[in-house]
């Protein structure tokens, strides 16, 4: 998991929502990634997408059966999905995600016996450091947006976002 914070450090350098993920295959990191979404345009550049994404690259294969993945956040829906049509044995995340967490909070697609995968999953593990991660990163967010605000009262000019 730690690695994975380090992705999410990465993520946040580049004004990304910061989230990182790690998929590990017998003790050895077989891929790394964060969030790229602001900075690719792209509503699919979720962490754990780009991390599935690298290491089938590396494995050679689609199916990353017996291998974990670490995440900052729990997973949302998309991530979810693409969690058991891969294959992934095991899910390690570390904050819950109360508007779109689908490994536990607003529903468990991971373990839902409906699929022909299921994945096994550890909720919690560094939670408060990786919350606090994502709590610190939309702070500063809003904070930026509103001096900006201010700023464009003050200049008579209107701000785009």
């Amino acid at each position: 998991m730690r690695l994975a914070i380090e992705e999410a450090a990465k993520a946040e350098g580049k004004n990304e929502v910061p989230i990182g993920a790690v998929i590990v295959l017998n003790r050895k990191v077989i891929a790394a990634a964060h969030n790229l979404r602001e900075t690719t345009q792209n509503a699919c550049a979720h962490a754990e997408l780009l991390a599935i994404e690298k290491a089938c690259e590396t494995i050679g294969s689609w199916r990353l059966e017996d291998t974990e993945l670490y995440v900052t956040l729990e997973p949302c829906p998309m991530c979810s999905g693409a969690i058991l049509l891969s294959r992934i044995k095991r899910v390690v995340y570390g904050a819950k995600d109360a508007k779109a967490g689908c490994a536990g909070t607003l529903m468990n697609l991971l373990q839902d016996g409906r699929f022909n995968h299921k994945s096994e999953v550890a909720s919690g593990v560094l939670e408060e450091e990786c919350g606090k991660l994502l709590s610190s990163f939309f702070r500063s967010l809003r904070e930026r947006k509103k001096q900006q605000k201010t700023i464009a009262r003050g200049s008579g000019t209107i701000p785009t976002n």
